[in-house]
């Protein structure tokens, strides 16, 4: 009597899907590398000078614009006003989460001073808070995830350079309201 031996083979179907799945899994592994070094050469990259009659504020908002642009966020409106406060900045995020960018910009650092970053208080992200639903409302992306970032810029003492330090997710919404992280 012949013994027949177990060899148990893949289908070629199931073969084929194991193969495309090994692929999609090696291919975002690369993919996020690459995208991580697109990043940091972008970041490298000379950012544009002030004008004469910007204020550092505004030249503040417009480096963090392109400061984010280069990491891959998406620019959806530059300073958004109501009557119940301003955003200086809202994007996009992998075209999933809302972002309400607050930036603040110091033209040099200031001793015990703590960092611009510090300068978002209570009631500063109360109102922020408020704006923030009254864009989601307004453009029906009330289910949409959000979230509040603080971008603070500085500049180097000698070469002038920016700095830039971005708090993800800084705070929560403040107040009686439920936002979607």
């Amino acid at each position: 009597m012949k013994r027949r031996l177990s060899t148990r083979r893949l289908s070629s179907h199931r073969a084929e899907r194991w193969v495309h799945h090994a692929w999609v899994r090696i291919a975002a592994s690369v993919q996020h590398h690459l995208h991580s070094q697109w990043v940091q050469w972008n970041l490298r990259r000379p950012y544009p000078l002030q004008q004469i009659e910007e204020s550092t504020g505004d030249y503040g908002e417009r480096l963090v614009s392109v400061y984010l642009e280069r990491c891959g966020f998406k620019i959806l409106e530059h300073s958004f006003n109501t009557r119940v406060g301003e955003i200086d900045l809202i994007a996009v995020w992998k075209q999933r989460q809302i972002v309400f960018v607050e930036v603040k910009t110091w033209s040099r650092n200031r001793i015990n001073a703590g960092g611009p970053a510090d300068a978002v208080g209570d009631d500063k992200q109360l109102k922020m808070t408020r704006t923030a639903l009254i864009y989601l409302k307004r453009h029906g992306l009330l289910e949409t995830p959000a979230r509040f970032d603080v971008v603070e810029v500085t500049f180097d003492e000698k070469t002038r350079k920016p700095q830039f330090r971005h708090f993800e997710n800084a705070f929560e919404a403040s107040g009686q309201y439920q936002m979607y992280s």
